[in-house]
């Protein structure tokens, strides 16, 4: 399996951020790590492992990201808004720095953004708010709504709310989504979402998901039993098999395989 490790410093984040590649050719897969999570998270949870017969065979590359998680919304010293804004930062990084190294280096068409628990969160809300440049999002375990206390997870903007809040809260804004383009782009998304029966975030999914239909954008939801995003599941048939479904090939709203999407 082709591994490689990139490190440069972000004059966008003012720091250096590093990122591990996994295999030659396919569909680029961007992978957010877990809560705080570092960019070698996914290898040493076994995950990489448990995709290395479609990352061998070229169907897949993976692009695993680092987090500053400790420095936006987990960044309880700082004022809520500039968690927001640090945040906005780091999105900034991803659109002009990680995702043209992912064109540079493979020109498959096909664009993923993936993530389990807190990086589930990240995929969702990145390819949501920028559909036009992905064409799956996989979401494992994931929480979408920052301001909803659930159980021991409270509210991380500790009350504050603003359009910036909300247009980073996709179970906020996905309902009210109007603008025919965006909602053009979102029907093209193969959306999945998998969650444990007994998550603390399962409604969560259930009223994205059920949000999403309502615009007319196809997502297939799957639960699983237990909890949450648990490694040895995800290594398993549980998170793997969610990813590499129809990875060089993908749906439209209807379900269906459009003629010039071939992979």
């Amino acid at each position: 399996m082709n591994r490689e490790y990139h490190k440069w410093y972000s004059h966008r984040l003012n720091r250096d951020m590093e990122l591990l590649v996994f295999g030659h050719a396919g569909a680029k897969v961007l992978v957010f790590p877990t809560r705080c999570g570092r960019f070698y998270e996914y290898e040493n949870m076994g995950l990489t492992e448990a995709l290395r017969h479609k990352i061998d065979r070229g169907w897949l590359q993976l692009y695993c990201v680092d987090s500053i998680d400790e420095e936006s919304f987990y960044c309880f010293w700082n004022r809520p808004w500039d968690r927001v804004h640090r945040h906005m930062q780091y999105e900034s990084y991803l659109l002009n720095e990680v995702l043209p190294l992912m064109w540079a280096k493979n020109g498959h068409p096909c664009v993923i953004a993936h993530g389990c628990s807190f990086g589930a969160f990240h995929a969702v809300n990145f390819a949501f708010r920028h559909p036009q440049v992905f064409h799956k999002v996989v979401a494992l375990s994931g929480r979408f709504d920052l301001t909803q206390p659930v159980e021991h997870f409270h509210n991380l903007f500790d009350g504050h709310y603003d359009e910036h809040v909300y247009f980073n809260t996709p179970s906020h804004f996905v309902p009210n989504l109007s603008d025919p383009y965006l909602l053009d782009r979102l029907r093209r998304l193969d959306v999945v979402l998998a969650i444990g029966d007994r998550d603390p975030f399962l409604d969560n999914n259930r009223q994205l998901s059920e949000s999403l239909w309502h615009k007319g954008v196809w997502n297939a939801m799957h639960v699983w039993q237990g909890r949450g995003a648990q490694p040895e599941a995800l290594a398993q048939d549980g998170g793997a098999l969610c990813l590499s479904a129809n990875a060089g090939r993908w749906r439209d709203h209807r379900g269906q395989y459009p003629s010039n999407r071939a992979p």
